[in-house]
C-alpha cells in the first residue's frame, strides 16, 4: 500500500488537504479501497475480534477462565471492564472503517472523469456494498433482536463525511439505507465486475484476460455475487425471507461459461487437502497474510478430548466431516487439548495450498437461507445437496416448523464455527439458553449489549 494510504488511513474527516491529493488520480482511489481492507484484516475487526475473537466468546467456543475477558463475554456480563473495553473497539473501528469508505464515497463522484472504464464502478460499488456489510454487522451486534424491535433508534447508518454527530435512527430506517446502499452496488458491479463473466479460479491463476492487477482475485473483494450473498444475509435479518430466498437462490444456481457452479459446496477432498476453511465456498473472502501466525500459540481449543466437541456440537455422527476433520487432539507436555484447525498452517504450504483466507459470506450460508425460506419440497432437495457434502447421513429435513427451527439453529453452529455467525444465529433465532451449546451454567441470556459509553452523544 503506498504512503499516500497510508496517511489517508490516520487522517480525520477535517484534512481536507490530505484527501484532496489523494483523490487527484485513479491510484489514490484504489490505494483508498485497499486500505478499507487493510483496516477490515485488522485484529480489531474481521481479522480475529469478529471472525474467530470475541465474537466467538459470546458464544463460548473456547475454553477459557471464567475471570478473563472471553470467560465474560461467554457470561453475558457486559458490566464487566474488560469487555466494555473490547466492544467499545468494535465499536470504534467499525465505524472509523466506515468513516473511510465515506472519504472516498465523497470524493469519487466528482473525480468520475480521472477512472478507466469499469473502475469507477468497481470502486464506488464495493464502497457501497463495505458500507452496508459493516452497518449489517454493527446492527446485528447491538441492535436488537429482530423479532423484538422497539420504536425507537439504536444506531446511526452512517452515509456521509461530516464533523456534526450522527444521531441513531431506527430499525426500519436502518434497514432501508442499509437495502439501499446494496441495491446501488448491485447495479454499478454487475455489468463491469470481472467475476460475472470469467470463471473464479481463471481470475485468481491469471489465465482470464485481465491485466489490471486491481481486477483479479475478486472472490478476496465485495464483487457482484458478494453483494448478493449480503443481501440475502440482510434480508433474512430483516424479516424478509422471500428476497432472502431470491437472492440466496442466485448464488446457488450461478455457473460458469464451462457449466460448472460458480460457488460449489465443498466436502471431503478439500479439507483433505487441508482447505479448512473450504475456500471454494467462499464468495468473499478476507486475504489475511498473518491468518497462520496468529494462531501459533493454539487458543482456538475446546475441551481436552474431542468428548465435548463431538457428542454436544456434532451429536457424535461418526460421519460429518466438520466432526471428523477440523479438530485434532493435541499434546502439550503432558496435557491433552481439543484444537479447532480451520486457521491452522498446513503441514505443506505451496501456490496450491495457501489458503490464509477469513470468510466473510460462503455458499453454504445462501444453502441454509434458501433451506429456510424455500417451500418444503425445494427446501429438502437443497437440504440433500447440503447434506451429502457434510456427509450427515440419515438425517432428514423436518416438516414441523419448530422442529426445522431446531435443526437450522444447530446447523448454523457447526458450519460456522469460529467465523462469528454463531451469535447471530442464535440472535435471530432468539434461541433459548438450552439451544445454546457450551452455554455455562450460570450465564443469563442477552443478545443485545448496550451501546458503547461513546456512542451516547453521538457519532462524528
Amino acid at each position: 500500500m503506498s504512503g499516500a494510504c497510508q496517511k489517508f488511513l490516520t487522517v480525520n474527516p477535517k484534512a481536507d488537504v490530505s484527501r484532496d491529493v489523494l483523490f487527484e488520480n485513479e491510484s489514490g482511489f484504489k490505494d483508498a479501497l485497499v486500505g478499507v481492507y487493510i483496516q477490515l484484516v485488522d485484529v480489531s475487526s474481521y481479522g480475529k475480534t469478529l471472525s474467530m475473537g470475541a465474537i466467538e466468546d459470546l458464544v463460548s467456543s473456547w475454553d477459557a477462565n471464567s475471570m478473563t475477558a472471553a470467560g465474560q463475554l461467554g457470561l453475558f456480563n457486559y458490566k464487566d471492564q474488560q469487555v466494555e473495553s473490547i466492544l467499545s473497539n468494535i465499536f470504534a473501528h467499525q465505524y472509523q472503517t466506515i468513516a473511510n469508505i465515506n472519504a472516498i464515497l465523497d470524493k469519487i463522484d466528482e473525480k468520475k472523469a480521472v477512472f478507466s472504464p469499469g473502475i469507477y464502478e468497481i470502486v464506488k460499488g464495493e464502497c457501497l456494498a463495505l458500507r452496508a456489510y459493516i452497518h449489517l454487522d454493527l446492527i446485528r451486534l447491538f441492535g436488537p433482536v429482530p423479532g423484538n424491535v422497539k420504536s425507537e433508534g439504536r444506531l446511526p447508518y452512517i452515509t456521509t463525511l461530516s464533523n456534526a454527530p450522527v444521531l441513531p435512527i431506527d430499525f426500519n430506517s436502518f434497514s432501508v439505507l442499509l437495502l439501499k446502499d446494496l441495491q446501488e452496488a448491485e447495479i454499478l458491479l454487475k455489468e463491469v465486475d470481472p467475476i460475472v463473466s470469467h470463471n473464479i479460479e481463471g481470475l485468481k491463476n491469471g489465465d482470464a484476460p485481465i491485466s489490471d492487477e486491481f481486477m483479479k482475485h475478486r472472490n478476496l473483494r465485495m464483487n457482484y455475487y458478494a453483494v448478493k450473498a449480503l443481501q440475502a444475509r440482510a434480508y433474512l435479518w430483516f424479516s424478509q425471507p422471500q428476497k432472502a430466498y431470491d437472492a440466496a437462490q442466485l448464488l446457488i444456481m450461478s455457473f460458469d461459461k464451462a457449466g460448472g457452479k460458480k460457488f460449489r459446496l465443498g466436502g471431503l477432498p478439500d479439507f483433505e487437502r487441508a482447505d479448512y476453511g473450504l475456500t471454494c465456498e467462499h464468495i468473499f473472502g478476507l486475504y489475511d497474510f498473518e491468518l497462520y501466525t496468529k494462531h501459533l500459540d493454539q487458543s482456538l481449543i475446546k475441551g481436552r478430548d474431542g468428548t465435548m466437541v463431538k457428542n454436544q456440537l456434532y451429536g457424535a455422527t461418526g460421519s460429518d466431516i466438520r466432526e471428523l476433520k477440523l479438530w485434532e487432539q493435541l499434546m502439550v507436555g503432558y496435557q491433552s487439548d481439543y484444537l479447532f484447525k480451520k486457521y491452522q498452517k498446513p503441514s505443506e504450504v505451496g501456490p496450491i495450498k495457501d489458503f490464509k483466507q477469513i470468510p466473510m459470506l460462503r455458499v453454504s450460508e445462501m444453502y441454509l437461507i434458501a433451506i429456510e425460506t424455500a417451500a418444503q419440497s425445494e427446501a429438502t432437495v437443497l437440504w440433500s445437496e447440503f447434506k451429502k457434502a457434510r456427509m450427515l447421513n440419515g438425517i432428514s429435513l423436518p416438516t414441523d416448523p419448530l422442529q426445522k427451527r431446531k435443526l437450522l439453529i444447530k446447523e448454523y453452529r457447526k458450519e460456522f464455527y469460529g467465523e462469528g455467525q454463531g451469535f447471530y444465529a442464535y440472535k435471530r433465532f432468539d434461541a433459548s439458553k438450552e439451544e445454546i451449546v457450551f452455554i455455562p451454567v450460570e450465564a443469563t441470556v442477552n443478545y443485545t449489549p448496550p451501546l458503547p459509553k461513546i456512542a451516547g452523544a453521538g457519532l462524528n
